[in-house]
């Protein structure tokens, strides 16, 4: 790489537009990132001592990992709840849980990310009651909600409702905070999943900015201007094992979203055009054989984050690719963190990278690619036509089987999986294991709360719930609010939407 190749020309200034090398001119000389670990489990009990250990051993943000009914809107004691209750997270039900899960955590002291997405206005509306009920004013909440509803229908598929109806609510809510709860990041942009489905770094770029911009034009529809919305939208991302790529991947979707939102879009606010990131390491790169080299992986990918210019981050412990991690292998990630921040010396400099003839070029590659999806993309008519077609979830599969072929063929290799196995019969970890007890209470409580809660007051605010999600004229996170501080549980929440917008189903593709 020489200075002849494409995208070597001088890349501009850290902080300065169009942020290829960071949104700060100090860089992490200034503020080291958000150490924010991805925990919840079993109850909300058992999740509250996690986030209260995790604190006291220096994490300086919470991010809440909901179960799978949680994540689908159905209450623990559906029979479909049955065998995942707390076992991929926490599980919450109603005001009552949520209530239980920030027990002696003020929310005026901390930042809380969630990752929920397709019931992501019901859990924001409990946590506002929260704050409400410690007498913290919505104005000085701060946190993030994961919300990005497209990316559902693209990779992760834990969608409930139809794109339209879906997109209205992620709108209610970009609407609601940018009046009533201005320091909150109300989506989540996310290309952690898409990674995690198989895509490759260009289709992550690409694919996630995409659903950026379609937020960004539904809310322009709703009448709101730019400027009032876009600072508070923000994007989550996958730290893959490729260290180079993924560090030109981060600089290239600044100067992506940068160029679009003041060019395109016509953002005049600078905290428009600076595009920021929470990011995680790759679950999919952990291996289950050798799991102790899932130790240096995570350490790996969390350097490229940090030398990306990561906002906040999560480290994935050596044992998540088995369970949820134990307090001993939640502590390494964390302090995997700390040691990059301490010893290394990489937090001293703004950009080590700027001006890297091969990393100009890399990052160049990379916007190119992503630019070349985006023609791709509008020329059959926007994102959810997109989704609608297939395409992403086409262009996805591709590429996880090109992956695969690569492992089988050895011209890709996984240190444990297809190549030097040596040592894959050592003993096996101790792993987290969710008692079943926890299931049984968890259904006690919430037939209880619904025996013990004003049933008159629940219902009226289901009523008015239903009434307005049948009308467009409303925004629901008034009525969601209402329902939460009556008790009302979540899957009867979804279930009064559900009347109204109905339930959508994927075309097969093949």
């Amino acid at each position: 790489y020489t200075a002849t190749d494409p995208g070597t020309s001088d890349p501009g200034l850290p902080g300065e537009y169009p942020y290829t090398r960071g949104i700060h001119r100090s860089g992490y000389r200034g503020r080291l990132w958000t150490m924010r670990q991805f925990a919840g489990f079993g109850s909300a009990e058992q999740t509250n001592a996690r986030y209260k250990y995790l604190l006291a051993n220096g994490q300086t943000g919470l991010s809440v990992a909901f179960d799978m009914p949680t994540l689908m809107g159905q209450d623990s004691d559906e029979p479909t709840s049955r065998g995942e209750i707390g076992h991929c997270g926490v599980a919450v039900d109603s005001l009552a849980d949520m209530e239980t899960l920030f027990e002696g955590i003020p929310l005026d002291q901390v930042t809380t990310s969630m990752t929920i997405n397709s019931p992501a206005a019901i859990l924001l509306a409990m946590y506002l009651v929260v704050a409400e009920k410690q007498g913290v004013s919505w104005d000085t909440v701060g946190g993030t909600l994961q919300n990005d509803i497209l990316k559902e229908f693209i990779a992760q598929k834990e969608y409930i409702f139809p794109p339209g109806p879906s997109m209205r609510l992620v709108v209610d809510t970009i609407e609601f905070c940018a009046r009533e709860v201005p320091k909150w990041n109300t989506v989540s942009v996310s290309g952690y999943h898409i990674r995690e489905a198989g895509s490759t770094a260009v289709q992550e770029l690409a694919f996630t900015l995409a659903d950026g911009f379609a937020y960004v034009d539904a809310a322009i529809e709703r009448g709101m201007d730019i400027d009032d919305f876009a600072p508070r939208l923000s994007f989550f991302f996958d730290a893959h094992i490729d260290f180079f790529e993924e560090i030109a991947k981060f600089r290239a979707a600044r100067r992506i979203w940068a160029r679009h939102l003041r060019e395109r879009y016509g953002a005049k606010d600078e905290r428009s055009w600076k595009l920021r990131f929470h990011t995680q390491t790759a679950g999919v790169s952990l291996t289950a054989q050798q799991p102790e080299l899932n130790i240096a992986r995570t350490a790996v990918e969390a350097l490229a984050a940090v030398l990306g210019g990561t906002q906040s981050l999560h480290t994935n412990a050596m044992d998540e690719v088995l369970a949820l991690p134990t307090d001993r292998s939640a502590r390494i990630a964390l302090r995997t963190q700390q040691l990059i921040a301490a010893e290394t010396g990489v937090a001293n400099t703004v950009d080590p990278f700027g001006g890297s003839y091969f990393m100009e070029s890399l990052t160049q590659q990379l916007e190119d690619g992503a630019e070349e999806y985006f023609r791709r993309i509008e020329e059959i008519g926007g994102v959810i036509p997109a989704i609608e077609e297939g395409f992403f979830q086409q262009e996805i599969a591709d590429a996880s089987f090109r992956y695969q072929a690569e492992l089988e063929q050895k011209k890709r290799v996984v240190v444990g999986v297809n190549d030097y196995k040596g040592g894959n019969d050592d003993d096996e970890l101790e792993i987290l294991r969710i008692s079943n007890e926890v299931e049984a209470a968890q259904v006690a409580r919430v037939r209880s709360l619904r025996a013990s809660r004003d049933g008159a007051r629940a219902s009226k605010a289901l009523e008015q719930l239903r009434r307005a999600a049948g009308s467009t004229r409303h925004n629901l996170m008034p009525q969601l609010i209402d329902c939460a501080r009556a008790y009302c549980t979540e899957g009867e929440m979804m279930g009064a939407m559900i009347e109204a917008f109905g339930l959508y189903t994927e075309k097969a593709i093949i």
